[in-house]
Formats: structure tokens, C-alpha cells, sequence
């Protein structure tokens, strides 16, 4: 399982459905992990952007129910950003709805 802290969307999914995982390893390396996937060492949940930008010969397979994640930005001074940030914003702002 991919160490993120004390929350873990994989693990809140599988309660909510009453199941509980047998973790194994909790490792930081997203790349790690799906080399021990690929070597048949196991499986796992990741996140299907980082999925999809690799060499790694993996079967890919939906959860049932979907697991989602929620990304926020925050920021403190919206007037103290700078231009880039700012450009990042409005772009985010205005592709929300073509975002998978």
C-alpha cells in the first residue's frame, strides 16, 4: 500500500463495503509499488494518472464501488500570487469539468 499519511482512500473503501485488506507493506514510491505488482508480489490501489504514464506490464482493473479522491488548492492572498499561480487557478478553474 502506497504510505500517505494517517488517510488512506483504498482502506476507507474497503471499510465501507466491510472488507478488511491484508496489507503486507506500506511503501512512499508509487514505482516500488508497481514493481512489486508486476513481479507478481501482490496488489494494489494507485491512482490511475500515474497508471497511465507508464512502462510497467500491469493489469489494470476498476474498483467496485470507485475509490475517489478530492484535491483542493489553497492559497492565503489571492492578490500575493504569482502570475503563473494565478494563470494555474484560472486554467483549473476553467477545465474542472473535462478533468477525469
Amino acid at each position: 500500500m502506497l504510505e500517505e499519511g494517517h488517510y488512506y482512500e483504498p482502506l476507507e473503501a474497503f471499510k465501507s463495503v466491510g472488507v478488511t485488506a491484508n496489507v503486507k507493506y506500506t511503501i512512499h514510491d508509487d514505482y516500488a509499488i508497481m514493481t512489486m505488482v508486476e513481479a507478481g508480489l501482490g496488489v494494489s490501489i494507485l491512482a490511475e494518472l500515474i497508471l497511465h504514464r507508464t512502462n510497467y506490464q500491469l493489469e489494470l482493473r476498476p474498483t467496485s464501488p470507485p475509490v475517489h479522491r478530492t484535491i483542493a488548492l489553497g492559497y492565503k492572498d489571492k492578490n500575493s500570487l504569482s502570475m503563473a499561480s494565478k494563470r494555474f487557478i484560472e486554467c483549473l478553474r476553467k477545465n474542472t469539468g473535462k478533468l477525469p
